[in-house]
């Protein structure tokens, strides 16, 4: 296994290397849930490795290879057990694409899971200010001008999606929740197709791990957005998985919510800052243990 770096605990397992490599020696039917944002196509660029997804010289050659880590995928979930993947539609530009327009990443990625043998489960829609979209990236199609300019160019802010699938089977071990731990209301909320209450700023921070290439980058996933993913679908002292690790957001929720979590990450520096947060999560964790039972 081409590992160069990793750190294990009694809650995690963190590997830095290519994930399609360090996969294949992961044990069948061993995952409990998996999380995750893959890299955006080319829209990010994350390291200059010649390994790295958002490096592909083609949206084919994305596929292609990303492929290999959906097989993975299959192998190693438990039967009736889910992948939650994060994404959103992508904006192409004339230069690369030939039009101004978007690309249906969340439907493409739905297809290419279903190829690879998995079930179509579920979208939740996360609800994005458009106005800080225009203010970042500069679209044309967010710019108030355009409006008096040629509003047929105009278009709605870009959401970001949770899409998760299944693998088929039976789940062996029921996920059960009590009334007091999941009450209606706090269902009803949960089960909406749009999330209107995601903090966006609510991440890991990664300012630390940027580098001078890193030219493009996107913000880690929003740790609420993890939590009711977690929640809903797992159990405490279950195996969270992530083939893209990056600096650790789903691990380090995994083990603040008493599962344990497995991730693979390719960027060195990313990989560092994942298991200091790794660290720091597994540190708060047994302090609270500390006092459980006490009464205060």
């Amino acid at each position: 296994m081409k590992v160069i770096d990793q750190a294990i605990s009694k809650k995690y397992a963190l590997y830095n290397g290519d994930s399609a490599e360090v996969m294949q020696f992961l044990q069948d039917n061993s995952m409990d849930y998996s999380i995750f944002s893959p890299p955006f196509e080319d829209l990010y660029t994350y390291s200059d490795s010649p390994r790295d997804l958002g490096n592909c010289r083609s949206t084919e050659e994305f596929y292609q290879q990303f492929t290999f880590i959906v097989k993975e995928l299959y192998r190693i979930m438990k039967p009736g057990r889910l992948v939650s993947i994060h994404c959103m539609d992508l904006p192409t530009t004339k230069n690369n694409d030939g039009f101004i327009g978007l690309k249906d990443f969340p439907g493409i990625l739905i297809k290419l899971f279903q190829e690879c043998g998995f079930y179509y489960h579920s979208r939740v829609t996360i609800w994005k200010d458009p106005v800080v979209a225009m203010q970042r990236t500069k679209a044309l199609g967010l710019l108030h001008k355009q409006i008096k300019k040629d509003s047929s160019m105009c278009r709605q802010g870009i959401a970001d999606y949770i899409i998760t699938m299944r693998k088929p089977g039976d789940n062996q071990n029921l996920i059960a929740h009590t009334n007091e731990t999941f009450p209606v209301e706090k269902w009803q909320q949960y089960a909406s197709p749009v999330w209107m209450d995601i903090k966006q700023s609510n991440t890991l921070n990664r300012t630390s791990v940027r580098e001078e290439r890193d030219e493009k980058h996107i913000c880690p996933l929003q740790l609420d957005v993890i939590e009711r993913c977690i929640e809903l679908w797992s159990a405490e002292e279950e195996i969270v998985f992530t083939p893209f690790l990056g600096i650790g957001s789903e691990v380090y929720q995994a083990i603040k919510m008493h599962r344990k979590g497995i991730g693979i990450e390719l960027k060195p520096s990313y990989f560092k800052q994942a298991v200091k947060n790794c660290q720091k999560a597994e540190t708060s964790e047994e302090q609270i243990d500390l006092f459980e039972g006490l009464e205060l």
